[in-house]
């Protein structure tokens, strides 16, 4: 199949059944449209590279947080993951159950929990991260080297902004 520019507003999408064109509209140049695609596509190709060694993608950010800044509470957790505190329990009572992370209550606080790693969850976060240099390399040749630093400011201008 030979590759064909698509007019402006137009994607060209495979579907089982074989291609289509789909029409985008306004949606082809709406900053939180493309936004959330390109988030998507980047999702799908590190879960590819994690399914590999068996973990799920969203357990490698938790997992470093974690790492980063032993004894951090839930919910510090949570804001810095962006995540509601509601969508981070599951998550953080299937690492524990698994031997990731060690979850220990505060002194001060018997409702607050203080996370860390576990020897488990350290080697798994280390196969994690080489799944993850690989996917930054594909992400870095996708932006481009020049474009990197400008790129990252940009999203975090976006995230800061609608906080």
């Amino acid at each position: 199949m030979t590759k064909r520019k698509v007019a402006a507003g137009s994607r060209r999408k495979r579907h089982d059944n074989g291609s289509a064109v789909v029409k985008f509209g306004p949606l082809a140049d709406w900053v939180g449209f493309n936004l959330r695609v390109a988030q998507e596509a980047a999702f799908q190709a590190f879960s590819k590279l994690s399914r590999e060694i068996g973990e799920h993608p969203g357990r490698f950010a938790i997992l470093t947080l974690i790492a980063e800044n032993p004894g951090i509470s839930q919910t510090t957790l949570s804001n810095a993951a962006g995540r509601d505190k509601s969508s981070m329990t599951p998550v953080l009572e299937d690492l524990v159950r698994r031997g990731l992370v060690q979850r220990r209550k505060t002194d001060s606080d018997r409702r607050t929990y203080r996370l860390s790693l576990a020897p488990a969850g350290t080697r798994t976060l280390a196969k994690l991260n080489v799944c993850a240099r690989t996917h930054e390399d594909n992400l870095d040749r996708a932006v481009g080297p020049r474009d990197r630093a400008r790129f990252l400011r940009t999203l975090r201008r976006i995230a800061a902004a609608l906080n």
